[in-house]
Protein backbone atom coordinates (compact mmCIF):
# COMPACT_ATOMS: atom_id res chain seq x y z
CA UNK A 1 0.00 0.00 0.00
CA UNK A 2 1.39 3.16 -1.01
CA UNK A 3 1.54 5.95 1.49
CA UNK A 4 -0.62 9.44 1.30
CA UNK A 5 1.57 10.82 3.80
CA UNK A 6 4.41 10.63 6.20
CA UNK A 7 4.22 12.33 9.31
CA UNK A 8 8.08 13.21 11.48
CA UNK A 9 7.29 13.94 15.29
CA UNK A 10 10.37 14.93 16.97
CA UNK A 11 9.98 15.21 20.41
CA UNK A 12 12.47 17.83 21.82
CA UNK A 13 13.46 19.79 25.43
CA UNK A 14 15.82 22.45 25.25
CA UNK A 15 17.21 21.21 22.16
CA UNK A 16 19.15 24.48 20.94
CA UNK A 17 22.34 23.77 19.96
CA UNK A 18 20.97 20.17 17.94
CA UNK A 19 17.31 20.80 16.69
CA UNK A 20 18.57 22.78 13.45
CA UNK A 21 20.60 19.80 12.20
CA UNK A 22 17.89 17.29 13.36
CA UNK A 23 15.26 18.92 10.93
CA UNK A 24 17.99 19.78 8.31
CA UNK A 25 18.75 16.54 8.47
CA UNK A 26 15.12 14.94 8.60
CA UNK A 27 14.05 17.92 5.35
CA UNK A 28 16.75 15.93 3.61
CA UNK A 29 15.54 12.51 4.20
CA UNK A 30 12.59 14.21 2.77
CA UNK A 31 13.28 14.98 -0.55
CA UNK A 32 14.56 11.28 -1.13
CA UNK A 33 10.47 9.92 -0.04
CA UNK A 34 7.69 9.91 -2.73
CA UNK A 35 5.17 10.54 -0.01
CA UNK A 36 4.91 13.90 1.12
CA UNK A 37 6.75 14.55 4.37
CA UNK A 38 5.62 17.03 7.27
CA UNK A 39 8.33 17.81 10.38
CA UNK A 40 6.77 18.01 13.58
CA UNK A 41 9.02 19.63 16.52
CA UNK A 42 7.15 18.96 19.45
CA UNK A 43 8.93 21.44 22.35
CA UNK A 44 8.18 20.41 25.46
CA UNK A 45 9.06 22.52 28.62
CA UNK A 46 11.77 24.29 26.68
CA UNK A 47 13.45 27.34 28.31
CA UNK A 48 15.58 28.12 25.41
CA UNK A 49 15.23 28.76 21.65
CA UNK A 50 14.46 25.29 20.41
CA UNK A 51 10.71 26.32 19.27
CA UNK A 52 12.29 29.56 17.30
CA UNK A 53 15.25 27.24 16.01
CA UNK A 54 13.03 24.44 14.55
CA UNK A 55 10.99 27.01 12.81
CA UNK A 56 13.28 28.83 11.44
CA UNK A 57 15.08 25.28 9.76
CA UNK A 58 11.65 24.86 8.54
CA UNK A 59 9.51 22.42 11.16
CA UNK A 60 6.64 22.75 12.15
CA UNK A 61 6.26 23.14 15.86
CA UNK A 62 4.49 22.14 18.78
CA UNK A 63 4.32 23.65 22.02
CA UNK A 64 3.26 21.73 25.02
CA UNK A 65 4.41 21.35 28.62
CA UNK A 66 3.18 17.41 29.38
CA UNK A 67 6.72 17.05 30.92
CA UNK A 68 7.01 13.57 29.69
CA UNK A 69 8.99 12.10 26.72
CA UNK A 70 6.21 9.69 25.42
CA UNK A 71 3.44 12.26 26.09
CA UNK A 72 5.33 14.48 24.17
CA UNK A 73 5.25 12.17 21.35
CA UNK A 74 1.78 11.09 21.61
CA UNK A 75 0.81 15.16 21.86
CA UNK A 76 2.83 15.35 18.27
CA UNK A 77 0.81 12.10 17.18
CA UNK A 78 -2.55 13.77 17.83
CA UNK A 79 -1.92 17.26 16.52
CA UNK A 80 -0.14 15.52 12.98
CA UNK A 81 -3.23 13.19 12.53
CA UNK A 82 -5.69 16.24 13.95
CA UNK A 83 -8.71 16.23 11.11
CA UNK A 84 -7.58 13.12 9.42
CA UNK A 85 -10.54 10.52 9.19
CA UNK A 86 -9.99 6.99 10.31
CA UNK A 87 -10.45 5.18 6.77
CA UNK A 88 -7.04 7.01 5.71
CA UNK A 89 -5.01 6.15 8.84
CA UNK A 90 -3.67 3.08 6.61
CA UNK A 91 -1.83 5.33 4.48
CA UNK A 92 -0.73 8.09 7.23
CA UNK A 93 2.90 6.57 8.26
CA UNK A 94 3.97 8.40 12.02
CA UNK A 95 8.26 8.63 11.52
CA UNK A 96 9.89 9.43 14.97
CA UNK A 97 13.48 10.40 15.83
CA UNK A 98 14.48 12.73 18.90
CA UNK A 99 15.88 16.51 18.31
CA UNK A 100 19.68 15.23 19.46
CA UNK A 101 20.10 12.88 16.63
CA UNK A 102 20.20 13.39 13.26
CA UNK A 103 18.90 10.95 10.09
CA UNK A 104 20.55 9.49 7.34
CA UNK A 105 18.92 10.68 3.64
CA UNK A 106 17.45 6.87 2.95
CA UNK A 107 16.02 6.88 6.43
CA UNK A 108 12.06 7.78 5.10
CA UNK A 109 12.42 6.04 1.64
CA UNK A 110 13.27 3.26 3.70
CA UNK A 111 10.73 3.18 5.83
CA UNK A 112 8.34 4.01 3.13
CA UNK A 113 9.37 0.85 1.43
CA UNK A 114 8.84 -1.31 3.91
CA UNK A 115 5.53 -0.19 4.49
CA UNK A 116 4.74 -0.80 1.43
CA UNK A 117 5.66 -4.13 1.43
CA UNK A 118 3.54 -4.42 4.63
CA UNK A 119 5.66 -3.23 7.84
CA UNK A 120 3.64 -2.02 10.38
CA UNK A 121 5.72 -0.91 12.79
CA UNK A 122 9.75 -0.67 11.86
CA UNK A 123 12.45 -0.63 14.27
CA UNK A 124 15.29 0.96 13.42
CA UNK A 125 19.18 1.14 15.07
CA UNK A 126 21.22 4.08 16.17
CA UNK A 127 24.88 4.93 16.16
CA UNK A 128 26.90 7.24 17.93
CA UNK A 129 29.46 9.58 16.17
CA UNK A 130 33.05 9.07 16.22
CA UNK A 131 35.61 6.86 15.20
CA UNK A 132 34.62 3.07 16.46
CA UNK A 133 37.27 3.60 18.92
CA UNK A 134 35.09 5.76 20.90
CA UNK A 135 32.61 4.19 23.74
CA UNK A 136 34.09 1.18 22.11
CA UNK A 137 31.78 -0.83 25.13
CA UNK A 138 28.83 0.17 24.41
CA UNK A 139 29.31 -0.50 20.69
CA UNK A 140 30.28 -3.85 21.30
CA UNK A 141 27.23 -4.23 23.63
CA UNK A 142 24.53 -2.80 21.64
CA UNK A 143 26.34 -4.80 18.18
CA UNK A 144 25.65 -8.10 20.58
CA UNK A 145 22.07 -7.26 21.37
CA UNK A 146 19.38 -8.13 19.43
CA UNK A 147 15.66 -6.41 18.95
CA UNK A 148 16.60 -2.84 19.74
CA UNK A 149 13.62 -0.51 20.14
CA UNK A 150 14.26 3.50 19.97
CA UNK A 151 11.93 6.17 19.57
CA UNK A 152 15.25 7.58 17.87
CA UNK A 153 14.39 5.46 14.62
CA UNK A 154 11.18 4.18 14.25
CA UNK A 155 8.10 4.08 11.91
CA UNK A 156 4.20 3.19 12.53
CA UNK A 157 1.21 3.20 10.34
CA UNK A 158 -0.92 5.59 11.84
CA UNK A 159 -3.94 3.22 12.20
CA UNK A 160 -1.69 0.47 13.78
CA UNK A 161 -0.49 3.40 16.14
CA UNK A 162 -3.92 4.18 17.11
CA UNK A 163 -5.33 0.50 17.79
CA UNK A 164 -2.45 -0.09 20.12
CA UNK A 165 -3.45 2.73 22.02
CA UNK A 166 0.05 5.20 21.33
CA UNK A 167 2.51 6.54 22.91
CA UNK A 168 1.88 5.87 26.86
CA UNK A 169 2.84 8.90 28.72
CA UNK A 170 5.87 8.18 30.33
CA UNK A 171 9.09 9.62 30.72
CA UNK A 172 10.60 6.43 29.38
CA UNK A 173 10.49 3.81 27.66
CA UNK A 174 7.35 4.77 25.68
CA UNK A 175 8.68 3.60 22.59
CA UNK A 176 9.07 -0.48 23.83
CA UNK A 177 6.01 -0.17 25.53
CA UNK A 178 4.41 0.98 21.92
CA UNK A 179 6.22 -2.61 20.43
CA UNK A 180 5.42 -4.30 22.82
CA UNK A 181 1.24 -3.05 22.18
CA UNK A 182 1.85 -3.76 18.73
CA UNK A 183 3.12 -7.49 18.52
CA UNK A 184 0.15 -7.92 20.66
CA UNK A 185 -2.54 -7.25 17.89
CA UNK A 186 -3.20 -9.68 15.80
CA UNK A 187 -1.95 -9.33 12.21
CA UNK A 188 0.51 -6.44 12.86
CA UNK A 189 3.51 -6.65 11.05
CA UNK A 190 6.57 -5.72 13.20
CA UNK A 191 10.28 -5.37 11.52
CA UNK A 192 13.68 -4.80 12.39
CA UNK A 193 16.09 -3.18 10.40
CA UNK A 194 19.65 -2.30 11.31
CA UNK A 195 19.71 -0.29 7.60
CA UNK A 196 19.97 3.42 7.83
CA UNK A 197 20.61 3.67 11.28
CA UNK A 198 19.97 7.27 12.73
CA UNK A 199 22.97 9.12 14.46
CA UNK A 200 22.22 9.92 18.36
CA UNK A 201 24.57 12.20 20.77
CA UNK A 202 26.75 10.54 22.64
CA UNK A 203 26.59 12.59 25.57
CA UNK A 204 26.12 11.33 28.97
CA UNK A 205 23.42 13.61 30.23
CA UNK A 206 20.44 13.37 28.51
CA UNK A 207 16.98 14.52 28.91
CA UNK A 208 15.26 11.43 29.06
CA UNK A 209 16.02 9.84 32.83
CA UNK A 210 17.04 5.92 30.51
CA UNK A 211 18.04 5.78 27.24
CA UNK A 212 21.56 6.23 25.82
CA UNK A 213 22.94 8.51 27.76
CA UNK A 214 22.50 7.02 31.27
CA UNK A 215 24.38 3.61 28.80
CA UNK A 216 27.12 5.52 28.27
CA UNK A 217 27.54 7.34 31.70
CA UNK A 218 27.27 3.94 33.35
CA UNK A 219 30.29 2.91 30.86
CA UNK A 220 31.98 6.37 30.74
CA UNK A 221 32.50 8.77 33.85
CA UNK A 222 33.54 11.70 30.75
CA UNK A 223 30.73 13.71 29.58
CA UNK A 224 31.17 13.40 25.84
CA UNK A 225 30.05 16.60 23.59
CA UNK A 226 27.84 16.20 20.16
CA UNK A 227 29.42 16.83 17.39
CA UNK A 228 27.53 15.24 14.13
CA UNK A 229 29.54 15.52 10.63
CA UNK A 230 26.27 14.82 8.36
CA UNK A 231 26.26 15.48 4.41
CA UNK A 232 23.10 16.24 3.48
CA UNK A 233 23.62 16.82 0.15
CA UNK A 234 24.44 12.24 -0.72
CA UNK A 235 22.25 11.11 -3.62
CA UNK A 236 18.98 9.04 -2.46
CA UNK A 237 18.96 5.00 -2.61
Amino acid sequence: MRLERIVVVVPARDEAATVTACVASVRAAARCAQAPVDVLVVADRCTDATAALARAAGARVLTTSVGAVGAARAAGVDAALAGVPPERWPRWWIAGTDADSVVPHGWLRHQERAAAAGTDLLLGTVDLPGPATRHAAWRARYAAGRGHVHGANLGIRASVYRAAGGFPAVPAHEDRELAERVRALPGARVTHSDRFPVLTSDRTLGRAPEGVARDLQLSSPVSASLTFVTTFCAPCP
